[in-house]
Order: structure tokens, then C-alpha cells, then sequence
């Protein structure tokens, strides 16, 4: 069995909120590991819609909007970071974003939770209430069956393939080592503190350890005493033949790539572990996107994906360290693009206990106490 040198931090899980923490870790000079299962896991980070939104996140939680937003507001300048030195363009652009409705009534409703939200704010919750005529002023290619829409200023997109090859070479020239293809089986911890994480007849050994892997942390989280009360939820995207331009911003379900292909989602199905794609739910999905742009109706469907989020009972992160292996940590979200730049910035600050973290005790698994463990 050959082991690797000790290093700071293994981090299991290489998808986007893997590799951002690596890169953060790497940027503070600390040795990382990233340990990953490779394609034939279940990787949400291939199929995501590459949204970069604050807008829908914490409408009832205002501690998890204030974390969206403050990494919402790190993206630009951690985009250049990424990109400097290569010509990759990540395909960024954060100038606003629309939740459009079809109905006046649910339009209104979710105005007011708006409304809510910034009175519990103080004010620091820009959004404005688009009626039909003013959206279309904007975008002119929307229906008229379109009621209208919420704009929020901070929202926007980026290519997520991109982002995730930027990360994977960001990482590198940092230093991080990479190991994709590796199947975790394993995780000791060592007799002087510390971890050692088996994959085949692979081993790694870190002074920490932090579990980054989506829905494959919570077999191997359960075994370090974290509760990992974690489902899938599938969800189905379509993107369309390139076309000309129809869609200035994105909206939640709906943005024209860099590309030029439309991009539509997005489902939200409770299915367990079955990731297939299903012709009822993409003929509803294509169907409300006619609804919001009739001229979709003569555009050709070129691919067809799903694949599964990673959810906590509450639908928000959870940032954990492990109360039973000190030095161990679980990080998961099915917002990794949102938070990237925070999970890259932010967050290793609060893995390495330094006094200008993040306070993420409103993130913990305490939250979960009163309801039954997994």
C-alpha cells in the first residue's frame, strides 16, 4: 500500500466546493490533498445551471442571503484571480438577474417576502418589482402571457465547466495535489492526531480533514459523528441549439449561455438516488419556457441532463467541524457556484480558527438536534 507525505488538509471531494476550498487553503500556503471519486461519481458540478444568485437564498433565513450576497460580492474580482494568465474566459456576467412570473398573484406573493426580507435587514436588500411593460422594455422578446418579474442587481452567471477546469488548474499552480479516480473507502484517524483516508491501495495522510464530497459525504461523515442528514433532489436541464440573441440576464430558470444556446430548467423532483432524465418533465419544462419566450417554439432541443443536488433537511449549507474528530469538517450546499468565491475567500479562514472568520455557527448540524438523526 503506498501512503503520500503528510499534508495540512485532505479535502474528499473535487468538484466545485472541493477544489474552491483547496484553492482558498493553498492561497494561505497550507499543503491540500483533494481526493476524488472521478466521473463515474455522482457530480453535481457537471450539471449545474451555472447560476450565480442571491435573490431566492434565505427569503426566510436572513443569515443565509447575507452569506450568498457576501460571496456575490467577491465573484468579480475571484473570476480574475482564476483567470489570470489564461486566456479561459469564465463567461461572467453579474448585471442583475430576473425571477419571472406568470401570474400576478404568485408575483405578488413573492414581492412581499421580499419586502420582508429587507425590513429584516435594515434596507440592505436592493430588489424592484417588474411589471410586464418595464421587463419587456428590458427584454424584448418575452410573451405576453409574462406577468412581470423581481430584479435583483446582484444575480448573475458564469460558465460552470470553465469555472470548474479554472479551479482544477488554479489548484495546481498553488501547489494542491490532485488525485481524481480515487474511491474513498476508508478514514482512520492516526494515533497522534490527524487522519488517514484510504482509497484502493492509496493512502493520504492530513493534519485535518474535511469532506467535500456532495451526496457521497454522508456514509463516511456518519462514521466521523457528524449527523450528514443529506438527500438528492434531481433536477433537469435542457439547452437549445445556439440562437440569436433573446435574453439579455439570466433569469432562475432560464438564461442564454456564453455560447448562445438557452439553457432551461430547472425541476426540483424528489426521486431518491435515480438521476435519469424523463420526456413529461422536459416537455414541462420547454412548454413554460415557450410561456416566457414564444420564439423558443422554433428552436431545436441539443441536450437533455440531469443530475442530483445535494440537500440538508433545510436546503441550506451546513459548515461543521466534528464534535466526536476534532480536526474533521463537512461542508456541503447545492449552492457551490453562488459560494464559490466564498468557500474560497471565507471559509478557510474558519478551517484554520483564525480570528477574522466568518461566524458560521447559524450553518452548524445544532440546528438539526431536535429532529431524529438520519
Amino acid at each position: 500500500m503506498q501512503t503520500t507525505n503528510q499534508f495540512d488538509y485532505a479535502i474528499v471531494g473535487g468538484g466545485v466546493v472541493g477544489l474552491s476550498l483547496a484553492y482558498g487553503l493553498s492561497r494561505l500556503d497550507r499543503t491540500v490533498t483533494v481526493i476524488d471519486e472521478g466521473d463515474l461519481g455522482l457530480k453535481a458540478s457537471r450539471g449545474n445551471f451555472g447560476l450565480i444568485w442571491t435573490q431566492s437564498k434565505g427569503l426566510d433565513a436572513p443569515h443565509y442571503h447575507v452569506w450568498s450576497c457576501r460571496s456575490a460580492e467577491l465573484w468579480a474580482d475571484y473570476a480574475d484571480e482564476l483567470t489570470q494568465g489564461s486566456p479561459d474566459d469564465l463567461g461572467l456576467r453579474q448585471d442583475g438577474g430576473y425571477d419571472i412570473h406568470l401570474s400576478d398573484d404568485t408575483l405578488a406573493t413573492q414581492a412581499e417576502r421580499h419586502a420582508l426580507l429587507r425590513d429584516q435587514l435594515d434596507g440592505a436588500h436592493p430588489f424592484e418589482i417588474m411589471g410586464h411593460n418595464a421587463l419587456r422594455q428590458e427584454e424584448p422578446a418575452i410573451g405576453p402571457k409574462v406577468a412581470g418579474a423581481i430584479f435583483s442587481p446582484k444575480d448573475g452567471h458564469v460558465n460552470p465547466l470553465r469555472l470548474l477546469r479554472a479551479l482544477a488548474q488554479g489548484n495546481l499552480t498553488e501547489g494542491a495535489e490532485l488525485n481524481p479516480g480515487h474511491h474513498v473507502d476508508a478514514i482512520e484517524t492516526l494515533p497522534d492526531d490527524g487522519f488517514r483516508v484510504s482509497a484502493g491501495e492509496r493512502t493520504w495522510e492530513a493534519a485535518k480533514l474535511v469532506l467535500a464530497a456532495g451526496l457521497g459525504s454522508a456514509a463516511l461523515a456518519q462514521r466521523l459523528g457528524f449527523r450528514a442528514e443529506l438527500r438528492p433532489q434531481r433536477g433537469q436541464v435542457l439547452i437549445t441549439e445556439k440562437c440569436a440573441p433573446l435574453l439579455r440576464r439570466p433569469a432562475g430558470a432560464l438564461r442564454q449561455v456564453d455560447e448562445g444556446g438557452i439553457q432551461i430548467g430547472v425541476s426540483q423532483e424528489e426521486v431518491g438516488f435515480d438521476d435519469r432524465t424523463t420526456t413529461a418533465t422536459a416537455a414541462a419544462m420547454a412548454a413554460r419556457a415557450i410561456d416566457v419566450i414564444p420564439a423558443l417554439g422554433n428552436v431545436r432541443i441539443i441536450r437533455h441532463w440531469s443530475a442530483l443536488r445535494v440537500m440538508s433537511p433545510d436546503g441550506k449549507p451546513i459548515y461543521q467541524q466534528s464534535p466526536t474528530h476534532p480536526g474533521a469538517y463537512l461542508v456541503t450546499c447545492h449552492s457551490g457556484i453562488t459560494l464559490s468565491a466564498a468557500h474560497a475567500r471565507l471559509l478557510p479562514l474558519w478551517l484554520e480558527g483564525r480570528p477574522d472568520a466568518p461566524d458560521l455557527e447559524a450553518f452548524s448540524e445544532q440546528r438539526f438536534a431536535l429532529s431524529p438523526a438520519a
